[in-house]
């Protein structure tokens, strides 16, 4: 492995309350940045941590972070691109912002690739919200209110069970599947 050298400014994100709380997602973002940072005269000058989604551009601390990397003159480091941001425009805008950033699973990413990389991400951000809204909407069609009691309004809801369609009759033996397979295939006449 490469050994760093130079300032950094660690910057972890996650989407959720739930997520921050839990921390999980928090540390293995940690383990990667100091895996990346193993070995060399490095500094790390400061962590800085967002539960915040990333479609806001509005990011407090990403904005103490920039400020510290200029401040210190140091790279900021992500464990990943779309920690930083799932959108291009955003991605090209901290890029001709003057401060470097890396990201520790694609260290030697140049502009081209970064941009590339930063177009796959808002891609994918919209394929996760068209499933995410689909399968809400196949949810919220799969229930129903449960019937209220006289004079009280419905509380709950029920889940429905699917719809089946009415059973076939179906061969009951493995010969008169292969005999009514027989019988359905066309043969040329003589």
């Amino acid at each position: 492995m490469t050994a760093h050298f130079g300032k950094f400014v660690a910057y972890y994100r996650v989407s959720t309350d739930k997520q921050g709380q839990s921390g999980l997602g928090l540390d293995a973002q940690r383990q990667a940045v100091m895996t990346y940072l193993n070995g060399g005269p490095w500094k790390l000058i400061a962590e800085f941590t967002e539960v915040e989604t990333g479609k806001r551009a509005d990011r407090p601390e990403l904005q103490k972070a920039l400020a510290a990397c200029r401040k210190h003159k140091g790279k900021l480091i992500i464990a990943k691109l779309d920690r930083l941001s799932r959108n291009l425009a955003f991605i090209a805008t901290l890029m001709d912002s003057n401060v470097e950033f890396i990201a520790a699973d694609n260290p030697h990413a140049n502009r081209l690739t970064v941009h590339i990389l930063a177009a796959v991400a808002e891609h994918e951000r919209a394929a996760i919200s068209e499933r995410t809204t689909a399968a809400l909407a196949a949810a919220s069609s799969s229930v129903v209110p449960a019937s209220p009691q006289p004079g009280k309004r419905p509380s709950r809801s029920v889940a429905r069970p699917p719809m089946r369609s009415p059973p076939t009759s179906a061969p009951s033996s493995r010969k008169s599947k292969r005999a009514e397979s027989a019988a359905s295939v066309e043969l040329p006449a003589p």
